[in-house]
């Protein structure tokens, strides 16, 4: 398993749950940015940059990702894309994405989306909260330990 992060904007706290996971666990986490990401020095740890633009990122780890990997995203329609090639996703909030509901999950995005180019308010997502990050942290440790049990 590799581990693949769309790095961009991913909360601080949840790379550094990354960062130490990926060490004890011995699985290569890659961040994939369109900036420069300051990484602590590990052979399981390294970032890519890759060149401005929309979804540049997102296209970059679907292209590298195989099945069997876990991409660390709250994009839904890379975690799509993800999927279809037989990775697990994981939110920063601790939400699994799989086959079973990404697809509910898309069409509920789309609906949103539509709705804020008709000048709806939706609303945003709520602010990123420790029960949120004790989700991550629980879901990827299960992840891990199947991983190198299983």
């Amino acid at each position: 398993m590799n581990i693949w992060v769309d790095a961009d904007a991913c909360p601080i706290v949840i790379k550094d749950i990354l960062f130490r996971a990926a060490d004890r666990a011995k699985v290569k986490l890659t961040l994939v940015a369109n900036q420069a990401m300051k990484t602590p020095p590990s052979p399981y740890i390294k970032s890519v940059q890759v060149a401005s633009g929309f979804d540049v990122a997102d296209d970059e780890i679907v292209r590298r990702v195989i099945e069997g990997d876990l991409v660390i995203t709250s994009d839904i329609p890379l975690a799509d894309e993800a999927i279809e090639k037989g990775a697990l996703c994981l939110s920063p909030r601790g939400e699994l994405f799989d086959k079973s509901n990404i697809k509910a999950r898309l069409n509920m995005r789309d609906f949103l989306d539509t709705m804020r180019a008709s000048g709806a308010d939706t609303g945003g997502p709520p602010a990123f909260s420790q029960n949120d990050r004790k989700a991550f942290a629980d879901h990827l440790d299960r992840l891990l330990t199947l991983n190198t049990n299983g």
